[in-house]
This record gives C-alpha cells, structure tokens and sequence, in this order.
C-alpha cells in the first residue's frame, strides 16, 4: 500500500518539475547583431541601443535554458570565435543574469560562501566572477543547474581562465549566438578550399 501511495506522489509531483518553466524578468535583453555587435533594450524590449564589442576580447555566455545554446564562446579582439563549450547555467528560480558586465574577480582557487560544498573542497575554481552577488564561470558539472552560476567543464574552463583579465567583458544572453561561429567555420572551409585551388593542390588526401 504504501509502495502504491508513493509511486501515486511521484507521478504528480515529478511531471511538474520536469515542466518547471525559466520566469525571471531581466531588466535588460541582448539580440546579436552580428558576431561582436549586440542591440540591448529594456525589459520591455524597448529604448535600444547598440553595443560594439569590436576590437575587444569577450566571452560570451548564450545560457542553457530552452531557445538558447548552453554554450560559452570566447571571442578575441579580431572578432575571431576561439573557442566554446557547453555550460549549465542557473535553475528556475536562481536563473543567471542576462546583461553586459566585466570579470570583477580572478581566482584559481575558490569556494563558495553562500552554497559552500558541505565535504570542504573548493567548489568555484578557475573562477571568473562577473556580477557583485557572485555569479561568475567556473569548473563545474554542466549537466547540472546552479545557483546562477555557470558551470564549465575543466578543458573549457581552463583555457578561457588563462585568456580572461579581470576587466573582460561578459555578454550574458538569452537566445543564440552559435550561428555566427557556424558562419566563421563555413568561412575557413571556403578559404581553404580557395586555397587549395590556387596551389593546385587535390582535395583529396
């Protein structure tokens, strides 16, 4: 009998928190243009403005949440998409930020205060943090949801902390960004097939 009750709980309660549905209101909302330039409106989509992030390092943050990438990217000042990974991002009701910030801290070593890992262990290295209440990239899990953070796994972490300052911007969205580094690599596969033609060189190896 009881075994029936619990299994009767279970089927209620479980569809409704796989359903559980990404509600905060951010106060601003960011649309790519192009592959460094970003249109930001308020929170009702209105009063646009353009940020230009030529000519500067930045990474950004498309998060993982239905109609979004789940990916980091890290973009160099030529505009070139050097690298990406996927992430996790916050749970409903801890979502991450959307918005344009600048890595406020750097550290190697770090653990949480306010969600400190009960066995002791640093839970926040190769952290970047972006936002005065603490969210920030760092090595985690990015199969599974935050606190608001961003969880990167350690290949991907590990680079784009070497190449991060503290003052690096990080564009923090909703929506998708990955088409601009599908367009780069269709770019480079044209370049050297172009290249390949001039030398005389076979496509076949």
């Amino acid at each position: 009998m009881k075994k029936n009750l619990y299994l009767l709980i279970m089927l209620l309660i479980v569809p409704g928190i796989l359903s559980a549905k990404f509600k905060t209101t951010h106060h601003t909302n960011i649309r790519p243009i192009t592959a460094t330039k970003f249109e930001v409106t308020d929170i009702n989509h209105e009063h646009p403005k353009i940020v230009d992030l030529s000519g500067k390092n930045f990474i950004l943050v498309s998060v993982r949440e239905p109609g979004s990438d789940g990916e980091v990217y890290a973009v160099d000042s030529d505009g070139t998409i050097w690298w990406h990974g996927r992430i996790s991002s916050g749970a409903p009701g801890h979502e991450t930020h959307n918005g344009i910030f600048h890595v406020l801290l750097k550290r190697r070593f770090h653990m949480s205060s306010k969600y400190p890992d009960p066995r002791g262990i640093d839970n926040m290295d190769f952290e970047l943090q972006f936002t005065p209440d603490g969210q920030a990239l760092h090595l985690g899990n990015n199969r599974a949801y935050s606190h608001g953070c961003i969880h990167v796994p350690r290949q991907d972490i590990s680079a784009v902390f070497k190449w991060a300052e503290v003052g690096t911007t990080v564009v923090v969205m909703r929506g998708h960004y990955r088409q601009f580094l599908t367009e780069e690599v269709d770019e480079f596969t044209r370049d050297v097939a172009e290249y390949d033609r001039m030398m005389g060189i076979s496509g076949d190896y």
